[in-house]
């Protein structure tokens, strides 16, 4: 591996400003750079005679110059170099603009090739600035399948091009096998070293094909074999036995029956908890279908068995929100709860800090403040993190590392369809609530046009009249002169709103402001002294305002489908009739479906198989927050059956050397490691 990790700047024709710019596009080495794969492919491998050639069709041709070519000069700062090129079947009037060389680059009489889109002039045909080379150039640009690059300013298609050219040719020999024989001969994967030669530089489109599904089926077995790995080391750490206890005490004190779903869930994780493994387990379900209920239920049967409970939730507003929902479920026992957040005093702090070092408090509710380097806890047996993707790895596991390894259950709103959660949430086991508890409202959703925007402020007007209060939310902050005027910002349209209701109250709030600031914001809107909260997605997650009964969503095409779906949730939370309005005026046809798609169900497992499809899986979770390594060839949504059967080649390899120490794996063990190395904070 020496040559592949060498840095990139002392790769011929590169040196230290290209280097530079080859490392914001994520390229440090030698490696990297071999690893950057192609976004797409031009095809110039067919040569067609002049007279086939189409109006716009972009094509190579093989001609000869047939006069010299003449540079003229229209005006300043434009030049032009025109000649007509011929071939046994016609000609082409080729020009090239404001590149002056070109006048000594072909010569009358030569034979050149010529790639570029063919533009019918009435009778004649005609190119611009076509890429050209001589008809017998070594590893030229024509004739060939070429590789596109995604690039930064400074960075030309040639100059990378050559770079991996380069590098391929000089660390052929270098690239590691990860993959173990008898797994390529099962799969029939080509070897790694015509993969990487034929990913940037295919003699076919069959090589083509042969490469990405390598390179890819690879990619997802490193990611699932890093997961399983993961996963086996929790299956088999030691936790707390909890032996059983009945639960119809705690079910029976409910105002309400439990869904089946619910009562799955709970018995799950009940299994993992009386195994004598710790809990490693991911509570998935859509707005409101009662996830705290079966968090609930599992602190109860930890506190029956002598044992603490912590509770983290990603905000505070959030946290005091379940500290109210857990209390009423389980202070009638005796429980005896606390909340730990950073906006309380010093001495506060100090007060609950001692509570729950001495073993005066059964549950405690908060923050990060939680997993602070002075909290110590008395026999935390359970440790319960809400909306999972908003903390990072590190903190989840500082608050885990307070115990002697304590149970953990990881709730999710954000509906993820099955397959993909498998891989996204490698390292846990799922349970699945997909039953909406009876009584909870269906949000009439509507798409509508700025054209309605007056019957829309009637509407506010209607439901303000009777109690109801409003969320706006708005794609961005504060108004932004490099996007369409038509983009809303929080700031203005909240300004804009309080002259057209002068009488109404009116607040905004948003990620740029402080967190007090913007938790006051939030405490007087859930309090029900504000009527209309104009804010941006800091609100998406988890806020619960029952008498909220219209959500309108400005620009909603400039937001995904789940991300939609999440902010619609805020409604619908208590007895009143709910509507979302989606406000946009796109005419872009995938906008519209996707538009069209959240007025037609409220299925959020639905929506996000939707929203997969639409988007991938980049956009679908937002920056960084599905917490997977970046992706360099495979695409989870269209190579979802190559990850199907590389999670079934992983975890039968696994299952016959969970600790890959065979000899044969041991390249495949080194890959392992450096993804884990390169991912430790996004790896779950």
């Amino acid at each position: 591996m020496a040559y592949l990790d060498t840095d990139v700047r002392y790769c011929k024709g590169i040196g230290e400003k290209k280097a530079q710019l080859l490392n914001k596009l994520g390229v440090f080495t030698v490696h990297d750079l071999v690893s950057y794969f192609p976004r797409k492919y031009e095809d110039r491998s067919q040569f067609k005679p002049i007279a086939l050639t189409c109006d716009g069709e972009v094509a190579c041709i093989k001609a000869l110059v047939a006069d010299t070519p003449r540079l003229m000069r229209i005006r300043r700062g434009m030049e032009l170099v025109k000649f007509r090129v011929v071939d046994e079947s016609g000609s082409v009037d080729i020009t090239y603009f404001n590149q002056p060389y070109m006048k000594d680059a072909v010569h009358r009489g030569g034979c050149y090739n010529f790639y570029g889109k063919v533009i019918f002039a009435g009778s004649k045909r005609t190119m611009s600035n076509p890429v050209h080379e001589p008809e017998d150039a070594p590893c030229g640009v024509t004739g060939r399948i070429i590789p596109l690059y995604r690039l930064t300013t400074g960075l030309s298609q040639k100059l990378v091009m050559n770079a991996v050219r380069q590098a391929l040719d000089a660390c052929g020999d270098e690239l590691p096998e990860v993959l173990p024989e008898s797994l390529r001969k099962k799969y029939r994967l080509a070897q790694v070293g015509y993969a990487y030669e034929n990913i940037h530089f295919p003699t076919d489109f069959e090589a083509l094909e042969l490469a990405r599904r390598r390179l890819i089926f690879e990619e997802l077995f490193l990611l699932a074999c890093a997961l399983g790995k993961m996963k086996g080391g929790h299956s088999k750490a030691e936790g707390i036995k909890m032996p059983p206890v009945e639960l119809r005490e705690f079910f029976d004190s409910l105002p309400f029956s439990p869904t089946g779903a619910q009562l799955r869930a709970v018995s799950e994780a009940l299994g993992d908890m009386q195994s004598g493994k710790a809990m490693n387990r991911l509570i998935q379900g859509d707005v409101g279908s009662g996830k705290t209920l079966v968090a609930a239920a599992l602190i109860w049967y930890t506190w029956k068995n002598g044992f603490s409970s912590a509770f983290m939730a990603p905000t505070e507003i959030l946290a005091q929100q379940h500290f109210d929902t857990l209390s009423s479920f389980l202070a009638p026992f005796g429980m005896r709860l606390g909340k730990l957040t950073g906006a309380m005093t010093a001495k506060q702090k100090r007060e609950v800090k001692a509570q729950l070092k001495n073993g005066e408090i059964d549950l405690i509710i908060g923050t990060h403040a939680l997993f602070s380097e002075d909290v110590e806890y008395s026999r935390l047996g359970l440790v319960v993190t809400d909306e999972q993707h908003r903390f990072g790895v590190n903190q989840r596991s500082s608050l885990i590392s307070k115990g002697d390894r304590p149970h953990v259950l990881v709730m999710s709103a954000t509906p993820i369809p099955r397959t993909l959660a498998l891989i996204i949430y490698g390292d846990l086991d799922i349970s699945v609530i997909d039953e909406l508890p009876p009584g909870r409202q269906k949000v009439d959703t509507f798409a509508v046009t700025e054209s309605y925007r007056t019957r829309l402020n009637g509407f506010i007007r209607k439901l303000v009249g009777e109690g109801r209060q409003v969320f706006v939310v708005c794609p961005m902050i504060e108004d932004n002169d490099e996007l369409p005027q038509n983009v809303k910002s929080a700031q203005e349209h909240a300004a804009e709103l309080q002259r057209y209701f002068p009488d109404l109250r009116v607040a905004c709030v948003h990620g740029g402001m402080k967190s007090k600031e913007k938790n006051d914001i939030m405490s007087t809107f859930v309090a029900g002294d504000t009527d209309i909260l104009v804010s941006t997605t800091v609100i998406e997650v988890g806020v619960d305002v029952p008498n909220a009964a219209l959500m309108i969503i400005e620009n909603a095409d400039r937001f995904g489908l789940s991300q939609l779906h999440q902010l619609r949730g805020r409604v619908g939370r208590g007895k009143h009739k709910s509507y979302c309005v989606l406000v946009s005026d796109t005419d872009n046809p995938d906008s519209e479906a996707r538009l069209r798609i959240m007025t037609k169900t409220n299925d959020g497992f639905k929506i996000s198989e939707e929203d997969l499809r639409l988007r991938g899986p980049g956009d679908f979770f937002g920056s960084r927050q599905h917490g997977l390594p970046a992706m360099h060839v495979a695409d989870l949504c269209s190579d979802m059956n190559v990850l199907q059967t590389a999670q079934t080649a992983a975890q039968e390899l696994l299952a016959q050397d969970p600790e890959l120490e065979l000899q044969e794996h041991a390249a495949l063990k080194a890959a392992v490691e450096r993804l884990f190395d390169l991912s430790s904070d996004t790896l779950n």
